[in-house]
C-alpha cells in the first residue's frame, strides 16, 4: 500500500525588509498563513526573536493569536518559545488560553537558546546558565499543562497541546525522556553517517518514553526551503536571508533583508561569501523536480514524519509563489487527522 504523502508545514520568522515598517513584516506573516491554510499545509509556526532588527517577530503567543484568529483550520504553533526567557506557568497559560479559544489547532514548540548579544540576555534577565535549567522548565511546564503541578493552570489545558522541543543541545534527549516530539533543522539535517541516517534521531527513538502527548516517537526535521523556475531563481530566493546570517556573524546584528544582486554580491568578503554557501548547501532549493527529489532524500534519510519549511525572501511574491509549488509537490487528503499521523494522544 502506498504510503501517504509527507506533512508539509512552515515556520515564518516575520523577516523585517529593508525599506519597508515592521508592521509590514507582521502583515505578511498573517497573509502567508491565510495563503498556507489555502494551500493546505499542515501547520503554521512563528518565532521568538529579541532587539533582531531584521526580525519582527518577538512575542509568539501575541503573533499566534492573531495568526489563528485570521485562519480556520490550519494548525497554528511556536517555533519556539524560549524557555528559558519565560516562566513556564506563563507559557502553559498562553499555551492554555489559545487552546481553549482555537480548539483543536494549537502547538506549543519551545526551545532553550537566550538571547544573541550579552545586552540582550540582561535585558531579559536571562544568561546561558538558564540554558541549563532547560529541562526542569520542560517538566514544570507539562505539569501545568497536564494539571499536575502544585497549582492548576487556567484555563485548564488537561494536556490537550501538543509539545515540541527545538532540538539544539541536548533537546533530542530531553525530548526522548519527556515523550515529546522533536524538531531538528540546520545542518544538524543533513550531516548524515556513513549509512546515510541521522545518528542523534536514532537515539530518540530508540530512549523515546510514551506520554500523556505522545504514544511513540515523532519527529520533524526543518530547513529553508524555496521553489521556481529555475535553480538560479530559487537560489536567488533565498540570497537575502543567507546574506544577512552571512553578515550578522561578523558585524553582530541581522540585518533587515534586502535585495542581493552582482553589485551587492561582488561586496561580500570572501568569508562572507563561503558562509553564504554553507548556508545554501543546508537548504533545498531548485526546480519543483529537483527539490521533490532533496525532500524525499531529507525524508528518507531522517525517517522524519513531518517537513517544516523556513527561510524569509525580500520577493514577496516569488515566494508566494514557491508556497504554492511547494504545496503541490505533495497535495495532502483532507481526511488525515492529526491522531492517524503524529501519535499525539489527544484528549477525548
Amino acid at each position: 500500500m502506498a504510503l501517504p504523502p509527507p506533512r508539509i508545514s512552515i515556520l515564518d520568522r516575520a523577516n523585517a525588509r529593508d525599506g519597508f515598517p515592521a508592521a509590514d513584516a507582521l502583515n505578511r506573516v498573517l497573509e502567508r498563513a491565510q495563503w498556507a491554510e489555502e494551500l493546505g499545509y499542515h501547520r503554521f509556526w512563528v518565532a521568538e526573536h529579541h532587539a533582531v532588527p531584521g526580525i519582527a517577530g518577538s512575542v509568539p503567543a501575541v503573533l499566534m493569536a492573531a495568526v489563528a484568529a485570521r485562519t480556520h483550520s490550519i494548525r497554528v504553533g511556536s517555533g519556539g518559545i524560549m524557555l528559558p526567557n519565560h516562566q513556564p506557568l506563563v507559557v502553559a497559560e498562553q499555551a492554555a488560553t489559545l487552546e481553549a479559544l482555537h480548539p483543536g489547532r494549537i502547538d506549543l514548540g519551545v526551545g532553550r537558546s537566550v538571547g544573541f548579544t550579552p545586552a540582550v540576555r540582561d535585558a531579559l534577565h536571562a544568561g546561558k546558565q538558564d540554558a541549563e535549567r532547560f529541562e526542569d522548565q520542560v517538566f514544570e511546564l507539562l505539569a501545568y499543562l497536564s494539571g499536575t503541578a502544585s497549582i492548576t493552570a487556567r484555563p485548564r489545558n488537561d494536556s490537550a497541546t501538543p509539545v515540541f522541543v527545538l532540538a539544539t543541545g541536548s533537546g533530542i534527549d530531553i525530548a526522548a525522556r519527556a515523550g515529546l516530539a522533536v524538531v531538528l533543522g540546520g545542518p544538524a539535517v543533513f550531516r548524515t553517517d556513513q549509512n546515510g541516517r541521522l545518528p542523534a534521531l536514532e537515539r530518540y527513538r530508540s530512549q523515546f518514553r510514551p506520554s500523556r502527548w505522545f504514544q511513540r516517537p515523532f519527529v520533524m526535521v526543518s530547513a529553508n526551503a524555496a521553489v521556481a523556475a529555475t535553480s538560479q531563481a530559487a537560489r536567488e530566493l533565498l540570497l537575502p536571508e543567507a546574506v544577512a546570517l552571512a553578515r550578522s556573524r561578523t558585524t553582530g546584528e541581522f540585518a533587515a533583508l534586502a535585495p542581493v544582486g552582482p553589485a551587492e554580491w561582488a561586496a561580500l568578503t570572501v568569508r562572507e561569501k563561503e558562509a553564504v554557501e554553507r548556508s545554501l548547501a543546508s537548504s533545498l532549493y531548485g526546480t519543483a523536480s529537483e527539490v521533490r527529489t532533496q525532500v524525499q532524500h531529507v525524508l528518507v534519510a531522517s525517517g522524519a514524519d513531518e517537513l517544516l519549511i523556513t527561510g524569509g525572501a525580500f520577493d514577496v511574491a516569488a515566494q508566494a509563489e514557491s508556497d504554492r509549488i511547494l504545496a503541490g509537490l505533495f497535495p495532502q487528503d483532507e481526511h488525515h487527522s492529526m491522531d492517524d499521523r503524529s501519535g499525539f494522544v489527544a484528549p477525548r
